[in-house]
């Protein structure tokens, strides 16, 4: 059985997509749409740009949304059995299930990213990348800093945390102690976190009144790890999963319990393929 997984934020690279533009005309076509829906030339800066206009929350999200979905409309995929994205990722997986369309799901994303990048100009937040320690032992140090929080349970021993800066400088310490290691992100906030709460009032108007159908197969959702098909639950994990953090390792468990053998990564960048494979090294994975 299969898995389709879309990537998030931080899977761009200047030129993403060329390829596919200047190969087949309907993918072409598709870009140009893209361009029309956002009301400016995305396609210019995925291609031409630099590396930091594609790390514009408002340029990123869209960009790898249209690369995912061009992407696996490009690459025809038979007997999928569930779907999954990682944070942004979700809305490709939707898109790509037809619980989405294209058109409806880019103007979500939009909406999305803008939210997040005000939600960042109203705090003071940020994110750090900590390494070689157990989810226990990181949920631990969280629970004893104010206003900090697990944001990313990318794979064993690799989580993501969010929230202020000060409480940030703070848990890293207490990670390097434990021995641990803590990487500051050079991000514009804390998502995943109470920090993105504007962001979710936001997205929860659209996303209410966006039209959701039944997905093609299960949605493995961030908030709960678990497969959707009933819409509203879909509606209700894709707005909460903005304050909450992406169970990436336990989606990918889930699956694996539910009898998902491969996983097929769809867009840019390879970054979900190793994570599956530190989830569980005995999974097949592979790229489109």
């Amino acid at each position: 059985m299969n898995a389709i997984i879309f990537p998030g934020q931080g899977s761009q690279f200047v030129g993403m997509g060329k390829d596919l533009y200047e190969g087949d005309e309907s993918a072409k076509k598709k870009f140009l749409l893209a361009n029309k829906i956002l009301g400016f030339d995305i396609t210019d800066v995925m291609f031409n740009g630099t590396v930091d206009d594609l790390k514009k929350t408002d340029i990123t999200q869209p960009a790898i949304f249209i690369h995912s979905c061009i992407t696996f409309h490009h690459n025809k995929v038979n007997e999928i059995s569930a779907f999954a994205g990682h944070s942004l990722g979700e809305f490709s997986a939707l898109t790509c299930s037809s619980s989405l369309s294209f058109e409806e799901g880019l103007e979500l994303v939009l909406i999305r990213a803008r939210a997040m990048q005000n939600a960042c100009k109203n705090n003071a937040s940020t994110m750090a990348a900590i390494l070689a320690l157990s989810d226990s032992e990181v949920n631990a140090v969280c629970e004893g800093i104010e206003n900090i929080v697990p944001a990313n349970y990318n794979c064993p021993g690799q989580i993501v945390i969010s929230g202020s800066k000060e409480g940030i400088s703070k848990a890293c310490e207490e990670f390097k102690e434990k021995g641990g290691k803590a990487i500051p992100l050079p991000v514009g906030g804390g998502f995943h976190s109470p920090y993105m709460e504007s962001a979710r009032v936001e997205l929860e108007d659209a996303v209410n009144q966006a039209n959701i159908d039944t997905p093609s197969a299960p949605i493995y959702q961030n908030y709960d790890a678990k497969g959707h098909t009933d819409i509203n639950k879909i509606r209700s994990n894709l707005v909460s999963q903005l304050t909450s953090p992406v169970r990436w390792t336990q989606s990918i468990n889930n699956m694996i319990d539910d009898n998902i053998k491969s996983f097929i990564e769809c867009g840019p960048g390879r970054v979900l393929q190793g994570l599956v494979k530190k989830i569980n090294r005995d999974s097949d994975v592979s790229s489109l």
